[in-house]
């Protein structure tokens, strides 16, 4: 007989009973009925009762372990009396006869226990992560993730694509957020970065011929934690493909996305093709380029309403440059006028001055903002926000950028409250058509808006004649229940057409050789048209797990102040480390090391260390 087990805790049935067995687990539950001490034993695949009878030798010491103690236990599978029989276990019609019993390792007082689904602290949690992660739901959420990566990784295969690694240790590269970085011992004063993606790596494979790449790649970006987003370490799906447009890239990634999540959950999931929504139409109707599909709220454009206005309040704001957004609450005026002071206190805390709003019923417009507008301008604006008898309407007021955001929150709110949005629902869509370019109000120049590698529609001829801030890129977003999933581009192949897309952001062409030029040497040997996408892995499986924050999806997350506390990291190195990489530390950081240790190593309110 096997040393530790010949089943495991939740594979035992009644076809066992009358034979032996021998489990290993963690005690999960202890039941002292008297003459008889009940322990439920865990692993990962359920939980076996185990009965302990008062006349054996090992039974004080059953009797004094702690949960969560490892043991191995040998009997007889016998058959529960009918009274007895636990029909929400698939063990539940047996139990194990105790005839030896041995502790193989003792469990110290539990900080957080693991056979309850109670609430802890984040820090308690991530702490003692290895005991958290024991408990059934994190359990079901990580083997999901494995799951869901092993489907992904099979339906890409299945389309064709080769899977390849790329490197960890590369080069700064400006993708948008910070870098990690590493520094080189043999090198003095030279650094590597950790990838933020492996975005040009996966260039080069097209480049070199491999025509479909993908990799399950780890992404690093020192960024403040959210959500949807760790401030350290992340995966995602990344890949590329050659001799493809935009098309062909999304043809290839939507049965992908699909497939998964209707594998793993029996949501309704939006059918391929998904919808292409323009980046400009996505931040009018919505408010945001990430917008939620399941609410049936569309924002309408409302500044030809009160341009000229009697409400002066916004009539003098368009005239300074504002727009007029108007955002429908079907069914609303049905809401007590609380719903409506509500809703303004709502928008004042992001940041609004107020929500002005009209409500139609019984055949008039009523509200604070109705008595401005005469009939003709009622009608407008009924018509631009497809408004019936018994909705109601808001408005934001500002310049574009903050009237579609302020008007986007103000939506989500009232699907939100108006029980509007969709269940067990997975709505997918694509935004296209973003902007090249922006403007950097604080920097006072022309910036990439997204993927500097990406190609501008009109190609050379639109970098060189047109404004910069008109032209539209081969880019796009994957979006999912207002979640970005991912962003993409078709790819710039010319390296004339790359020397002028910088050139505009502000990049001579000595520094776009020292920054780039593996890159742009790459262009100049012959590259192949080609794109591609990276979906993140966390906000996939977060999605399908149906829980609100990516760090329950995460074997070993950083928290929001980006520490790992089971190991401890970042941590102090010693002194002989900083000089093997030749570094010194600056006053104030030796300042704050001396400040943190200081801290952790104060007493406790009950006088301990």
């Amino acid at each position: 007989m096997h040393p530790y087990r010949t089943h495991r805790c939740g594979e035992l049935r009644k076809r066992d009973v009358g034979a032996t067995a021998r489990l290993s687990g963690w005690v999960h539950r202890k039941r002292d009925h008297g003459q008889l001490l009940f322990i439920d034993l865990r692993d990962h695949t359920g939980i076996t009762q185990i009965v302990f009878q008062p006349d054996r030798a090992f039974f004080a010491e059953a009797e004094r372990c702690r949960l969560e103690s490892v043991v191995t236990v040998t009997g007889r599978v016998v058959a529960r009396e009918p009274e007895t029989v636990n029909p929400s276990l698939p063990t539940g019609e047996v139990e194990l006869v105790a005839e030896s019993f041995h502790l193989e390792a003792a469990a110290d007082s539990l900080p957080l226990q693991v056979n309850a689904d109670r609430d802890y602290p984040e820090e308690v949690r991530l702490r003692y992560r290895f005991l958290d992660l024991r408990r059934e739901r994190m359990q079901r959420r990580i083997r999901l993730r494995s799951a869901v990566i092993a489907s992904i990784r099979r339906r890409m295969i299945e389309q064709g694509f080769t899977e390849f690694q790329t490197p960890i240790l590369t080069a700064s590269s400006p993708e948008g957020a910070r870098d990690f970085l590493v520094p080189s011992r043999l090198h003095p004063g030279r650094f590597y970065a950790l990838p933020q993606a492996p975005q040009q790596y996966k260039q080069m494979l097209m480049i070199a011929g491999f025509d479909r790449y993908f990799q399950i790649a780890p992404c690093f970006r020192d960024e403040d934690a959210r959500a949807d987003r760790s401030p350290g370490e992340f995966y995602q799906l990344d890949l590329e493909m050659a001799f493809v447009t935009q098309e062909d890239v999304f043809a290839a990634v939507e049965p992908v996305l699909h497939g998964v999540f209707s594998e793993f959950t029996d949501w309704s999931v939006t059918e391929p093709p998904f919808p292409r929504i323009p980046w400009r139409e996505a931040m009018l109707r919505y408010g945001t380029d990430k917008p939620d599909l399941r609410i049936p709220i569309h924002i309408a454009e409302a500044t030809h309403v009160f341009r000229g206005s009697g409400f002066r309040v916004f009539a003098g704001a368009i005239e300074k440059g504002a727009v007029v957004r108007a955002i429908p609450a079907p069914g609303a005026a049905a809401q007590p006028r609380s719903f409506f002071d509500r809703m303004i206190a709502f928008a004042q805390e992001q940041g609004a001055k107020g929500l002005g709003y009209i409500v139609f019923a019984e055949g008039e417009a009523r509200g604070p903002v109705a008595k401005f507008l005469d009939p003709v301008r009622l009608e407008q604006l009924r018509q631009a926000a497809d408004l019936e008898e018994g909705d109601a309407v808001f408005f934001t007021c500002a310049r574009e950028a903050e009237a579609a955001r302020l008007a986007g929150i103000v939506r989500l709110r009232l699907g939100d409250l108006l029980g509007l949005v969709a269940e067990k629902t997975y709505r997918f869509c694509w935004i296209v058509d973003f902007p090249m370019y922006e403007w950097d109000e604080q920097a006072k120049r022309v910036v990439f808006s997204h993927n500097p590698f990406s190609m501008p529609q009109g190609g050379l001829e639109a970098l060189e004649t047109r404004d910069p801030l008109e032209i539209l890129a081969w880019q796009y977003d994957i979006v999912c229940n207002g979640v970005e999933l991912s962003s993409g581009a078709i790819r710039n192949h010319k390296p004339e057409i790359m020397i002028k897309a910088f050139e505009i952001a502000g990049y001579g062409r000595e520094e776009l050789e020292a920054r780039f030029g593996g890159m742009l040497r790459a262009l100049r040997y012959g590259a192949p048209p080609h794109g591609g996408l990276a979906p993140g892995l966390d906000r996939i499986v977060m999605l399908i797990a149906d829980v609100p924050n990516i760090r329950e999806v995460t074997a070993f997350p950083l928290n929001q102040q980006a520490q790992e506390l089971l190991l401890g990291a970042p941590s102090p190195v010693d002194e002989r480390q900083l000089r093997e990489l030749h570094i010194r530390l600056a006053p104030e950081a030796l300042e704050a090391l001396a400040a943190a240790r200081e801290a952790e190593n104060a007493p406790t309110a009950s006088g301990g260390p």
